[in-house]
């Protein structure tokens, strides 16, 4: 079981796991220093797709040798966006990553019904991966980037995507928490009443995974809050992965994380596509990207 990203780098070292990225106008300097790290560990071959002379002036400003990367030379960001897809699509690549070039497009390009990379009928939806030190484990949570309000359909199979994540970096049987503003079996909540029958889904193999619901963040995470409230469950105080009730709740969890608490490192990606899509913001830092990155080859089926 991988608690850390530092762990998952000497686990895929370990296995000798290599993947072939490609890299949606990866013309700028976070994603062309994160892509060089990641395949100075050796789990990425990079292919970068964009203007070959922004990367090279990039790779000149950062002292990074431009010839450890795959380049197809495109000057135009919404051509180079769609062949990055294409090529995925057609099998040249395992895992895709966003670079410099705005989500819509990104968006566009992964949802064309032609040679984009959703399946029929498919789900696109959003994992982070959250190493928070207050924490005894890796988070994996869902859905903070993609769906606003999913319905119950919906959230059945996030949480299908959701601990899928979590069993490639060794869980074998994930602990899900299905999170709602009260532990209480409320009946004016939504959350509520669907996070109890996700849970009893679990509990008829229905979704492969140890859940319970509805519970609150503080009885999930937390084990005094739990042995305060006399909480009797098997996930409660040692939840592996959180599904949030809609965008809004996941992406305050997120974004609390990333900017209140110190010493946290995340990571995120998109799930439910042909292949694992790096949905990294243009804003992310390095080491956000470098862990997305780790974190999307570990997943890669």
């Amino acid at each position: 079981m991988i608690k850390n990203f530092n762990e998952l780098f000497a686990d895929l070292k370990a296995k000798g796991i290599c993947k072939k990225m490609i890299a949606a106008w990866g013309v700028d300097s976070h994603t062309i220093e994160a892509a060089s790290l990641a395949s100075d560990q050796g789990f990425v071959k990079v292919t970068l797709v964009g203007d070959k002379d922004l990367i090279a002036k990039v790779c000149d400003e950062c002292k990074i040798d431009i010839a450890k990367f795959e380049i197809v030379d495109i000057k135009d960001e919404l051509k180079a966006v769609a062949e990055a897809v294409r090529m995925v699509h057609d099998g040249e690549g395992d895992v895709l990553m966003k670079g410099l070039c705005s989500t819509d497009k990104f968006l566009r390009a992964i949802l064309n019904k032609e040679v984009g990379l959703l399946p029929p009928k498919g789900l696109l939806s959003h994992v982070g991966v959250i190493e928070n030190p207050n924490y005894h484990k890796l988070i994996f949570i869902t859905d903070m980037a993609v769906i606003p309000a999913p319905d119950f359909r919906q959230k059945v199979k996030m949480a299908g995507f959701v601990t899928g994540v979590a069993r490639s970096f060794g869980i074998a049987m994930p602990k899900i928490a299905f999170i709602a503003a009260s532990e209480q079996m409320l009946d004016s909540m939504p959350a509520c009443i669907e996070g109890a029958m996700l849970a009893k889904m679990c509990d008829r193999g229905q979704i492969k995974a140890i859940g319970d619901g509805p519970l609150a963040l503080d009885v999930a995470i937390d084990e005094e809050s739990v042995q305060i409230k006399k909480l009797s469950s098997p996930v409660a105080g040692d939840a592996d992965c959180l599904l949030f009730p809609n965008i809004e709740s996941a992406n305050v969890f997120w974004k609390t994380n990333s900017k209140l608490a110190v010493g946290v490192r995340q990571a995120g990606f998109l799930v439910g596509t042909k292949v694992p899509c790096i949905l990294a913001s243009r804003a992310d830092s390095v080491d956000v990207k470098l862990n997305s990155i780790a974190s999307a080859v570990m997943s890669v089926k």
